[in-house]
């Protein structure tokens, strides 16, 4: 309409402020990362849409998936998810950088997709990654979607590093765990977060793993080293044969628990440089590295808490 500002629309024939532009970021938590496909199920009954949104780790993955538009898809292959298929996701090399490729959950996340790049995307999207070379965060915005998901989530230690524009990429909860930051880059003028990590330390401490599922996780780990390509090194046999016999907790817990520690207090203190105008917490401090095989109750939680959260903002009442 002529004359009209430039931050100002017309609704029929009244002008009105403009819809804010909405931003999502998406945090880093592993298997709890899946809470993120029940947020955005309450986001969408909410009629939000989302115009921008930038992901760390799991919060890349899912993230990619809805921008697109294969998360119903996504959420269908997890819910039936039990270890046997955690297994089948790891493609064990010998342990230079990582334990583990990526590659087998690339293809997963892939899945009937033909290859997208990011620019491509319907929604605006960028994968938080961190150059492990410099320290310097990397928010990939070009190129390959899947492989720029697979740099988000290459946990230090577990899986191998990914190469990309000259830099060495690994998870980027390393620099930035809930992208907030990113999400506003892009030019969100409302920024939804999602944070899985803020009761991450004390759930762990207050629900210590369970024996037959710590049996489990060992057990996972131990195939996986079974095929490894070569077993020669005594330093891999005798920490083969100590995983057959010890259930973890061990040393993969004291790896991800420093990760997760570190994650948290990063968290803390970005957030309140960068506060979003909708902070999501599911509770799930207690949900470890890999219990995809508790897709449905993950996901049901962060779409309570979602649901809860952007009632409260809202100021609607939250029903049942």
């Amino acid at each position: 309409m002529k004359g009209q500002p430039a931050d100002t629309v017309a609704v029929e024939g009244i002008a009105s402020p403009a819809r804010p532009r909405i931003g999502l970021a998406l945090g880093s938590g592993s298997a709890r990362g899946l809470a993120h496909i029940g947020v955005l199920r309450a986001i969408k009954e909410a009629g939000i849409e989302i115009d921008v949104i930038a992901g760390t780790s799991m919060g890349a993955l899912i993230g990619a998936i809805f921008a697109a538009g294969e998360l119903d898809n996504l959420a269908a292959r997890f819910v039936d998810f039990d270890w046997k298929s955690i297994v089948s996701l790891l493609d064990p090399v010998l342990p230079r950088s990582g334990l583990i490729d990526g590659r087998k959950v690339a293809d997963f996340v892939r899945g009937p997709m033909t290859a997208i790049r990011i620019e491509d995307l319907p929604i605006p999207f960028r994968a938080v990654a961190t150059d492990i070379m410099n320290g310097e965060q990397v928010a990939l915005g070009t190129g390959d979607l899947i492989e720029a998901v697979r740099a988000s989530i290459a946990v230090p230690g577990i899986f191998t590093p990914v190469r990309a524009n000259g830099c060495t990429l690994v998870d980027g909860g390393l620099v930035n765990p809930v992208p907030v930051s990113v999400a506003r880059g892009m030019g969100a003028d409302l920024v939804i977060a999602v944070d899985l990590n803020h009761d991450i330390v004390t759930k762990r401490v207050s629900h210590p793993h369970p024996s037959a599922n710590g049996k489990a996780y060992a057990q996972a780990m131990a195939r996986m080293l079974e095929s490894l390509p070569s077993l020669e090194s005594p330093a891999l046999v005798q920490f083969s044969a100590w995983l057959h016999k010890e259930p973890l907790p061990g040393i993969f817990d004291v790896l991800l628990a420093s990760i997760y520690i570190m994650q948290a207090r990063i968290t803390q203190a970005t957030l309140r440089h960068d506060k979003p105008e909708i902070l999501i917490q599911p509770p799930l401090g207690a949900v470890r590295f890999m219990e995809f095989d508790r897709a449905g109750e993950i996901i049901e939680i962060g779409y309570r808490s979602a649901a809860e959260q952007l009632a409260r903002w809202a100021g609607t009442p939250t029903h049942e």
